[in-house]
């Protein structure tokens, strides 16, 4: 069995509250922090909403800026668009980010999923096959930046020529690798080159809505695991070899009352009644920390998911979670 890890997501309205969670999360034993990499973000999730006029910082300056602060707890944008950074350049922005960390980055990368941001930046959207193509190739130019000595590649989308990146990274062979997604294509890419899977609903028409989050229930979580397993025996890789991540929205209280009126309130903006099944989504952990936990003693021994990236909305929530829910699954 792996180590259980915990990531928690960093605050983006401004970096000094930034600054202040990666502090804490540090101190009350997080395996890992990360900065949502977007530009900025129109979503409704489970009634959780933002808008593109709310402050967003930018991921890689702010990770960087932790790093230097931080000793211990790893870095992980979550999840970078490979449109929006050539991939050469990514690749030594993300070796120098593990010089600067001392060893501690997960290069979280996808396809990109927001319509409005990559077209109102001049990136364009484009199709999602080609996008997720531009994403292989640039995973593939990663690797080569990171573990070869004059690396070059030409591919349809990207190519470099002795791109050469010293100082390479800390991490041999190279940074962990997280992948963000469950569409074919993507576990196609993740079974050939994840070393982490994050295993979120998909996502239609360039947004994310509270149906998709329903959709995606334990039944199709499993299907999608299913698939990966697949695509890594296919590309000659034991399936164990990747780890399997979730991102589940956290609506937690010590009160059983406020934890069922949390739970009865994410059910209304999926459309479900049945409030045992809300707690199931994947894409949740709703509840007292006792229900919590028992529902990661679930997804850990259903799915051997051990690793979760946690949207976690106040201080007092981060606080509950890291004293009530994580002590029970350390080593």
């Amino acid at each position: 069995m792996r180590e259980i890890k915990f990531n928690l997501g960093l605050p983006i309205a401004g970096f000094k509250r930034a600054q202040a969670w990666a502090q804490r999360a540090e101190e009350l034993g997080f395996y890992s922090i990360s900065v949502a990499d977007h530009m900025f973000t129109r979503t409704n999730f489970l009634n959780f909403e933002r808008t593109p006029a709310q402050p967003q910082i930018e991921c890689y300056m702010t990770l960087a800026a932790v790093a230097a602060i931080t000793k211990r707890v790893r870095l992980v944008p979550f999840i970078t668009p490979m449109k929006f950074r050539h991939p050469p350049l990514l690749a030594k922005m993300l070796s120098t980010m593990d010089q600067i960390s001392g060893g501690r980055v997960i290069a979280g990368l996808g396809a990109g999923w927001q319509l409005e941001e990559l077209e109102n930046y001049g990136f364009g959207f484009g199709t999602n096959a080609e996008r997720i193509e531009r994403l292989g190739e640039g995973i593939r130019i990663l690797k080569a930046m990171w573990t070869e000595e004059a690396p070059s590649f030409a591919g349809r989308y990207y190519t470099i020529d002795k791109a050469y990146n010293f100082p390479k990274p800390v991490q041999k062979p190279h940074p962990p690798i997280m992948l963000g997604g469950s569409g074919k294509k993507i576990l196609e890419i993740g079974g050939r080159e994840a070393d982490i899977m994050n295993l979120i609903a998909a996502v239609y028409q360039g947004s994310i809505q509270p149906s998709q989050q329903a959709m995606f229930d334990n039944s199709r979580l499993k299907k999608k695991i299913s698939e990966l397993h697949d695509f890594a025996r296919a590309a000659g890789r034991d399936p164990d070899s990747i780890e399997l991540s979730g991102f589940p929205l956290v609506l937690m209280s010590a009160s059983k009352s406020e934890a069922d009126a949390m739970a009865r309130s994410a059910g209304d903006a999926c459309g479900i009644d049945d409030l045992d099944e809300v707690r199931r989504l994947p894409m949740s952990l709703i509840g007292t920390p006792d229900e919590i936990r028992r529902e990661l003693r679930y997804r850990i021994e259903e799915f051997n998911m051990t690793y979760y990236m946690l949207a976690l909305g106040s201080p007092e929530a981060v606080e509950l979670f890291a004293t009530r829910v994580m002590p029970e699954f350390r080593l």
